[in-house]
């Protein structure tokens, strides 16, 4: 359950940093607002595809864990009947 909430955690955060850069909301903020340098600094190209670079990471580790939990299930499907056939062959 907790590796699940994280993979959505990864998701949300991944897909915000992803999109906010780009968006009019980034642009209008109250820091960027009360200081000129600071509004210079967050509009330039490079700062937002920094923060979209980082929201892309979040997205690609919340994959990763997604594929780990996947993996992990359906090895303990495998393994289950694997286990019963060893009990019925010892006795």
């Amino acid at each position: 359950m907790r590796r699940l909430l994280l993979i959505a955690f990864f998701f949300e955060i991944g897909f915000a940093l992803l999109v906010i850069p780009w968006s009019r909301y980034w642009d209008r903020n109250y820091f960027a607002e009360a200081l000129p340098p600071v509004h210079h600094f967050i509009t330039n190209h490079f700062v937002r595809g920094a923060v979209s670079g980082l929201g892309l990471v979040n997205i690609v580790a919340g994959l990763g864990e997604l594929v780990a939990v996947l993996v992990a299930r359906h090895m303990d499907v495998e393994a289950a009947p694997l286990q019963g056939l060893r009990g019925h062959i010892e006795e």
